[in-house]
């Protein structure tokens, strides 16, 4: 028995998830309020401070803070003036990473009030600029450092439960023959050289006709799949992957418009800060 099939049973049949789903939102948040409250009514300090000991996605973070903020200090100073640095919201709507970049919900950490935690910059950026580009025919430029928390166990160096990301995007329209995507993938590829240093880029092209995009970059022989689309980078600092981008329909997702272009780029501010 499976442990999802063993916790149903103890609490009323297979049929509780369900009668749970059909609720609506507000019911459903009144519900786990209760619980969550009734919850926390039996835990003690001592209580506390034995989670606070052992559950990794609470401990402060294992890189010391003067040197993440070196890190983002110089990331935010070598963008070019065109974009905007935005201050982010600790959450983003229920099913940001799920419906828009689609990844698995247990991925992230869900809350109880139709939100859930910010899993990845790029993805609140994306929300931000389909806001602005329906108000504006400008191409819009946003930036963000944020700390994230991810819900699946990482192994290796620099890569821990919560964690630092400096993210960029681009949003505009297409304009025909790759104009948006030449301008912006170079910018993005220059202003990632100035702020990271001697970095390697390493370009996959998923469609032929982003070749001419591309330029001299070497290939990476690694097929990137998912949420990109026509072509995507990883950013390597002696040997090291630290970061990666390229080209998503994120923006066409929530807006509607096919035309819209959305190129993103993220840096994982504590993975660099320790090489």
């Amino acid at each position: 028995m499976g442990v999802l099939a063993r916790v149903l049973r103890a609490v009323g049949g297979e049929d509780v998830l369900d009668r749970l789903a059909q609720l609506s939102g507000s019911d459903l948040t009144t519900l786990l309020l209760a619980l969550t409250r009734r919850r926390a009514g039996a835990v003690t300090g001592p209580d506390v401070l034995r989670q606070y000991k052992v559950d990794r996605f609470v401990g402060p973070a294992q890189v010391p803070f003067g040197v993440l903020r070196a890190v983002e200090d110089r990331l935010l100073g070598a963008l070019p003036p065109a974009f905007d640095v935005v201050g982010l919201a600790p959450v983003v709507p229920l099913g940001t990473c799920s419906a828009v970049a689609e990844l698995d919900q247990n991925n992230v950490l869900s809350t109880i009030r139709g939100t859930e935690v910010a899993a990845d910059v790029t993805n609140s950026l994306a929300l931000e600029a389909a806001v602005r580009r329906q108000a504006t025919a400008e191409d819009v430029r946003l930036a963000a450092v944020q700390r994230v928390v991810r819900s699946q166990l990482f192994e290796g160096a620099g890569r821990f439960a919560h964690f630092t990301l400096f993210a960029a995007v681009s949003a505009g329209r297409d304009r025909g023959s790759l104009a948006f995507e030449r301008q912006h993938f170079a910018e993005h590829v220059a202003f990632l050289r100035e702020a990271c240093g001697d970095v390697e880029v390493r370009v996959t092209v998923l469609d032929p006709r982003f070749e001419v995009v591309r330029g001299e970059l070497p290939s990476d022989p690694s097929r990137r799949t998912g949420y990109y689309q026509g072509l995507c980078y990883k950013v390597y600092l002696h040997g090291e992957e630290i970061g990666d981008g390229g080209f998503t329909d994120w923006t066409q997702r929530l807006t509607g418009n096919r035309k819209e272009r959305l190129l993103i780029s993220g840096v994982g501010v504590d993975r660099l800060a320790t090489l």
